[in-house]
């Protein structure tokens, strides 16, 4: 068995002194469809929250970020702004929860802090119950790779546009079940090629039957297709099913496009296939247990990653399972816990079935209206013939209104095969390293954004980041002592939701029912 290296037990830690903090203020849940009594928190300098009128606020709407305050009670209703607070028995919720805010909803089955913000338009529940809503992020792009070193390997330039596209249905079934459809979809193969974008040390799937090294796929055309269904006990436990075709099963983070720390970089992080690499499988069945804070899920699925076709749907082989264990212990902190044994997971080594071990925390802490900080320490290893490889990545965003300043720094470890600098010895001065010989890489990117116009509660922000990377002194004389890397782009995405545009969809609906 692995050892588990020290930042899993440093995750551990810091999510069991959460959960002593949080049993000390008494945390309580209130019963779905009942109304929250007012309470008052016991936190310092938080503000006493009330509950909304549900009679003028059963609607919502697209959001834009003024006011936006991520406070609140996990499993509670979430303070907005001034005090005001959202219910989760009004419209969406959970995706696999009637007793959870939607605020916590990840990639997949996965958790998000509950004081995460979200990006997204929202309609107003339909006559026959049903509530919609779409995320989705457009980038307009140009990134140079290795510029400072013009002979290096991995030298790059692309202009480009990274997107994705993900719609949710949601509508309450009976008193105690919730049903949810979603799908993603995204149109990389067209705007950034089917060979992907170029960069620095990337690994992971083929094109043209050879391996992307120094470049990152793109993603299929249609990235989810599943169908969720949950089934309230109490307000403290749920059972739920999830099928994806494709999906994505019990194991690791929220996928990094999701993921409210990395929302400011447009690029793919150097450990995506040794960390949350699954996001995209063409069958996947999950079933799991909440109680409380915690849930257990388990998954089974394809384990080989999607072909080089981007528009096709790829046979579903059900050869691969996961399990995941997922802590809330307060609503500022995600942890889990996840194990995924994967059969032939790369098209490029057919014959390599990868255990894969993930580690994690997602932090999110509101700091006034339009400003919050988010957070994640991410480990991720693949272990496969008696060996194994270790990611680490750690990664912060500061929204502050209109400017956001965020970086990721990475410390991964790859094979020389996996790089494409291994040879044979006869062949000079490569034959120095082995096959299974890895090399280190590390990678710190700091960048900035600004918006620029809000119109619509559509955000338009331009920004730009650079990036420094580190690699082992045998990678230095190919690529360089240190590579720099950097881009700047536009990008275009839904505006923060906040209880204003609630409120206002709200009045909305009750005054079209009273006319």
């Amino acid at each position: 068995m692995n050892r588990i290296p020290l930042i899993f037990w440093l995750i551990l830690l810091a999510g069991a002194a959460q959960a002593q903090h949080q049993h000390h203020e008494g945390m309580t849940m209130p019963a779905p469809n009942t109304p929250a009594k007012e309470k008052t928190t016991h936190k310092t300098g938080s503000d006493t929250t009330r509950p909304m009128d549900h009679s003028s606020h059963s609607g919502m709407d697209m959001g834009s970020p003024k006011g936006m305050d991520m406070t609140g009670s996990m499993g509670e209703m979430k303070t907005l702004n001034h005090g005001q607070t959202m219910d989760t028995t009004m419209g969406m919720t959970h995706s696999l929860s009637r007793n959870l805010p939607m605020n916590r909803n990840g990639s997949g089955t996965s958790w998000h802090p509950d004081n995460t913000p979200m990006y997204a338009y929202m309609s107003q529940p339909t006559p026959k119950g049903w509530s919609y809503m779409l995320h989705y992020a457009i980038y307009l792009r140009y990134t140079s790779q290795n510029g400072n070193n013009p002979d290096g390997r991995g030298r790059g330039q692309q202009v480009g546009a990274p997107n994705w596209f993900m719609g949710m249905a949601q509508r309450k079934v009976g008193q105690r079940g919730l049903f949810q459809v979603r799908a993603m979809l995204s149109l990389d193969p067209l705007t950034v090629g089917n060979g992907g974008y170029p960069l620095l040390f990337q690994t992971g799937e083929t094109y043209k039957g050879q391996p992307l090294i120094d470049r990152q796929h793109p993603h299929d055309l249609v990235s989810e297709l599943s169908v969720s269904y949950s089934h309230a006990l109490s307000k403290d436990v749920d059972l739920y099913g999830y099928v994806g075709y494709p999906g994505e099963p019990a194991l690791g983070p929220p996928a990094f496009m999701h993921r409210i720390s990395s929302f400011n970089n447009p690029d793919a992080p150097l450990s995506h296939h040794w960390q949350d690499a699954s996001h995209i499988l063409f069958g996947v069945a999950t079933a799991g247990f909440r109680y409380k804070w915690a849930k257990l899920e388990a998954s089974t699925f394809k384990g080989r990653e999607p072909d080089e076709n981007r528009y096709n749907f790829d046979a579903p082989t059900f050869d691969s399972y996961s399990y995941r264990l997922s802590v809330n212990p307060s609503p500022s902190f995600a942890l889990q816990f996840s194990q995924g044994f994967l059969h032939s997971p790369e098209e490029a080594h057919p014959g390599e079935n990868i255990t894969r071990t993930t580690a994690s925390m997602v932090h999110s802490k509101g700091l006034g209206p339009g400003r919050y900080v988010t957070s994640a320490i991410v480990w991720g290893r693949n272990s496969h013939d008696g060996a194994g490889e270790n990611s680490y990545l750690t990664e912060s965003s500061l929204q502050m209104d209109k400017v956001a300043f965020y970086g990721r720094f990475e410390n991964v470890r790859k094979s020389a095969e996996e790089l494409g600098i291994y040879q044979p010895a006869s062949s000079g001065e490569l034959g120095k390293v082995t096959s299974d010989q890895s090399v280190m890489i590390n990678n710190l990117t700091l960048g900035m954004n600004y918006r620029i116009i809000q119109q619509h509660s559509t955000d338009l922000v331009v920004g730009a980041q650079v990036t420094a990377s580190r690699p082992d002194q045998f990678l230095q004389s190919l690529y360089g002592k240190t590579p720099v890397s950097g881009e700047i782009y536009l990008r275009l995405t839904p505006s923060l939701m906040t209880v204003k545009s609630m409120n206002h969809a709200g009045h909305r609906q009750m005054k079209g029912m009273n006319q």
